[in-house]
């Protein structure tokens, strides 16, 4: 019996001492410094916020921390900034809404799935591009198209990998869309929608919630963490402190109580955020020893304050000016990813849509350490040829920046590998053949985080024939054709959504010049100017169905020679279109094909 007892209190001893050391040890010194109480009077709570003392320097900061990337040998590479998935997209359609035409992005794209970069040499520098090549017959006219890859690959081991220390601002909007459904539209019922008539669990707000918790797991004893929360007003609910300093446990507890309530002035919580970096001393903040970031979860329909794509744009552009970089977390299928697309445009920023706290937290599991931690700024790449011209641009958000030979891109954050393929490692350059010659002189210049400037000079040429120089270029141009005929789908059904708009029909044979082109290219393709709108059902016309059958014969071919079981993602998304009518009933919905010259 006495041996029994003794066995018992051992296993509990050993268990309890394990449990300790899995987690943030906790002192008296840890304080539980939220703030924010939705019952107090918005002025007394700005007035506080803005007496808070400064945080004062307690010495040099220690060296930055390891990454919680696995042990290997082999390298890490890179991804572009702007959109991390294409989730938006995805769900929608499964919830049968028709999407945003920037729902779906080729960067977004090309993230979900790893890509070969056709790099042989050896890497010795941080960023060591590879280029390849591609021609293909067009798979309705027939003529001959050429493709040009840059692939993104780093010397970085992933053993290696770290990231500094962070000073992280959550910025959570809590206004009242936020408590809808998940899997549904707002202002579908043209009213707020009380919280008794939501499943919790698909509650936006809850998911949210759910999802900064699960982040904060990610953040080390050093790093800092400050919350932001805004509705109508922005409001301080955690100043910016050490997590050691922190009881985290309770800061956790706060986040989980947050409730929706009131409007949406997305510009006073971002502002808001950008003062909490204020009450850092300067070497608190040291870009060469911290990673300053904005963390921005909203369903991104504000309908107060700012509502100026470039006033927004701007506030995001200052604060990466300071070195403070921003990530968008996009929440619910009426995410309005226009906006977010616009703004993710500047340098240091990304943007992630989630359908599920439990899907983010996978993800946050393996990226976290990549998502905050910038490494490449404004590439260029421009060439030089009487043979070729860039028509398009596949895989970066400042596609519309590309001239016929220049290609510019902000920001590369670091990126997974496996099997020697890199997640999202690659953009993909589509050329017009203007002449006889085959040669291209390409130049590439590149900015370090300690402003150091690369240049690398290379020639490549086409060969005769049909060719891809190898899978990963092939499995690229497949994902682009995928995107283009999306994107085209959604800006013809989107004119029939519409009661202002004389759309006739769409026949297969009208279809085949349109479908195949450069979306941005095309004199429609214009963003809404609201941001609180309406869905619009799933459709698919006569000639988008067929059109769509003939390429998900294409996309299956090519998916058996790939061997790439990820693809199959895509090629479902056909077959549920494929097997999609029209559904609408009624000419009476809502007029947001609100066209402005500014916005193309």
């Amino acid at each position: 019996m006495i041996n029994k007892i003794i066995l018992i209190i051992a296993t509990f001893l050993s268990t309890t001492l394990y449990a300790m050391t899995q987690k943030v040890a906790y002192s008296e010194d840890q304080v539980d410094d939220w703030e924010y109480n939705s019952t107090i009077q918005e002025d007394f709570i700005t007035k506080k916020s803005k007496n808070m003392p400064r945080l004062k320097s307690a010495g040099m900061p220690s060296p930055v921390i390891m990454s919680a990337a696995p042990v290997m040998s082999e390298s890490l590479g890179f991804a572009v900034g702007g959109a991390k998935d294409a989730n938006n997209f995805y769900e929608n359609i499964k919830n049968n809404y028709l999407p945003k035409v920037d729902s779906i992005t080729y960067e977004g794209l090309f993230y979900d799935h790893y890509f070969e970069t056709g790099e042989k040499r050896e890497c010795l520098q941080l960023f060591c591009p590879s280029y390849s090549g591609a021609v293909v017959n067009n798979l309705y006219t027939g003529e001959k198209e050429f493709y040009l890859s840059v692939g993104l690959d780093s010397n970085i081991e992933k053993k290696d990998f770290k990231r500094k220390k962070l000073n992280i601002v959550v910025v959570l909007d809590i206004s009242g869309s936020m408590g809808a459904k998940f899997n549904q539209y707002y202002y579908d019922k043209g009213k707020k929608i009380s919280l008794e008539e939501e499943d919790l669990q698909d509650n936006k707000m809850q998911i949210a919630n759910q999802s900064i918790v699960n982040m904060i797991n990610h953040l080390g004893n050093d790093d800092r963490l400050g919350v932001v929360l805004f509705d109508s007003s922005a409001y301080l609910a955690k100043p910016l402190r050490e997590i050691n300093k922190t009881n985290i446990k309770a800061t956790k507890k706060h986040i989980l109580e947050l409730r929706e309530r009131g409007g949406t002035n997305w510009s006073a919580g971002y502002k808001k955020g950008i003062e909490l970096f204020d009450s850092l001393d300067d070497n608190l903040k040291n870009p060469l020893i911290y990673e300053n970031r904005i963390i921005f979860l909203t369903d991104a329909m504000p309908n107060r304050g700012e509502l100026n794509k470039e006033g927004l744009f701007n506030l995001a552009k200052k604060a990466s000016d300071e070195n403070i970089y921003t990530s968008f977390i996009g929440i619910g299928v009426d995410f309005n990813n226009d906006l977010i697309e616009y703004i993710t445009k500047t340098r240091g920023a990304n943007y992630y849509a989630i359908h599920s706290a439990k899907e983010f937290k996978k993800r946050l599991d393996k990226e976290f350490d990549f998502m905050v931690t910038p490494l490449i700024f404004d590439l260029n790449l421009e060439f030089q040829s009487d043979g070729y011209e860039i028509v398009a641009v596949y895989g970066s958000p400042e596609a519309n920046l590309a001239t016929k030979t220049i290609m510019k891109v902000n920001t590369l954050f670091p990126s997974n590998s496996q099997e020697g393929e890199v997640k999202g490692g690659v953009i993909l350059l589509k050329l017009k053949k203007i002449s006889d010659s085959k040669k291209l002189d390409l130049k590439l210049s590149y900015e370090t985080r300690e402003s150091k400037i690369y240049k690398i000079r290379q020639e490549i040429n086409f060969k005769d024939g049909i060719y891809y120089d190898h899978n990963g270029i092939r499995k690229a141009i497949l994902l682009s054709q995928f995107g283009d005929l999306m994107k085209n789908w959604i800006i013809d059904m989107r004119k029939s959504c519409n009661d202002s708009v004389n759309y006739p029909p769409l026949h297969f044979h009208d279809l085949k010049p349109i479908c195949t082109q450069y979306p941005p290219n095309r004199d429609d393709f214009k963003s809404i100017k609201t941001f609180e709108r309406k869905s619009c059902p799933l459709e698919v016309s006569d000639g988008y169905r067929k059109i769509f059958s003939v390429f998900e014969n294409h996309y299956e071919k090519e998916s058996k020679i790939l061997g790439d079981k990820s693809l199959l993602k895509e090629q479902k998304i056909l077959e549920k279109l494929i097997n999609t009518t029209t559904t609408r009933t009624s000419k009476k919905v809502v007029d947001d094909w609100q066209l402005d010259k500014r916005d193309r």
